[in-house]
């Protein structure tokens, strides 16, 4: 498929007691929206380093096309520690590659011929990849996809780059955690989760809104109504990466024009398998990955 679906933001070593592995929300996505089939994009940022260097060569690997520039900040890390259900916590380091994520001639390219992009609240800690998240943005096709994954970390988040991302995307993921900050920030604490979900749909005239609560499912909203799906009991290895699976394979099957109850299925499923694999990036079922290569 020729449709290009980027992932724009950090990416970045996840750096375990044992062992490291390539992450970043964005470039997970991209990754898993490739394993379908499309021309998937990491755009980002590393330093002219030795990790640097690794991050390429493991995209090469994978073969996960990328637009990476190489700036004179280091490339960035993150310290995982994960509890005993494999739910991570993070230590993200600051000033790094991916917080100044130039706006290139080549960048502009990719924009305008960009059907889909997922981009987040972490890039956008610093001005300059802010600036760049916004001007891509601005430069993709009117009828592209824009997917704000919000991945509220840390401090690392305002309200006003919330605000303002969503009023640049149209569509919305969430988790359980995310939307209660989302609440205290906006003044909607006497509303639960899926009033919250709905009012986001009207006020930001998103066309879907999907709200992940763990192991207490999922939930899909659209102008249409809702889609509600359990999360399968699986022996999970780790957690990292499962929710950007999740929106890869919903926006690959909604590019597909399957049903939003599809999709949701497909996303489920497919983060799923995910949490019972190491790492963000694992390949992924024949199952999934050729369920949309055998269409006509």
């Amino acid at each position: 498929m020729d449709k290009i679906i980027v992932g724009l933001g950090e990416i970045l070593w996840d750096v375990f007691p044992e062992r490291k592995i390539l992450g970043g929300a964005p470039a997970n996505f991209a990754y898993h929206v490739s394993q379908f089939g499309f021309n998937g994009y990491a755009l980002s940022a590393i330093g002219n380093d030795l990790l640097g260097k690794e991050v390429l060569r493991s995209l090469e690997e994978k073969n996960l096309n990328y637009l990476i520039e190489t700036t004179d900040y280091p490339t960035g890390t993150v310290q995982v520690t994960l509890s005993d259900k494999g739910v991570p916590e993070y230590e993200i380091c600051e000033n790094v590659a991916w917080d100044n994520i130039p706006f290139t001639n080549r960048t502009e390219n990719l924009a305008k011929n960009t059907s889909a992009v997922c981009f987040g609240s972490l890039a956008q800690r610093s001005t300059k990849s802010r600036e760049t998240i916004r001007k891509f943005l601005k430069t993709v096709p009117s009828g592209c996809l824009k997917i704000f994954d919000i991945n509220l970390r840390q401090q690392f988040y305002t309200k006003s780059v919330v605000e303002e991302s969503l009023q640049l995307a149209n569509v919305l993921k969430i988790n359980d955690d995310e939307i209660k900050i989302i609440g205290e920030l906006f003044d909607w604490e006497s509303f639960n989760e899926q009033e919250i979900g709905r009012k986001l749909l009207t006020q930001y005239d998103f066309e879907i809104v999907i709200l992940t609560k763990g192991t207490e499912g999922s939930f899909v909203f659209d102008p249409e109504g809702v889609s509600y799906c359990p999360t399968p009991q699986v022996a999970v290895a780790d957690t990292v990466g499962a929710g950007d699976s999740f929106t890869a394979a919903f926006v690959a099957a909604y590019l597909h024009g399957k049903p939003i109850a599809e999709a949701h299925q497909l996303a489920v499923e497919v983060s799923a398998y995910v949490c019972r694999q190491h790492g963000a990036m694992p390949k992924l079922a024949d199952a999934h990955t050729e369920l949309f290569r055998k269409m006509p």
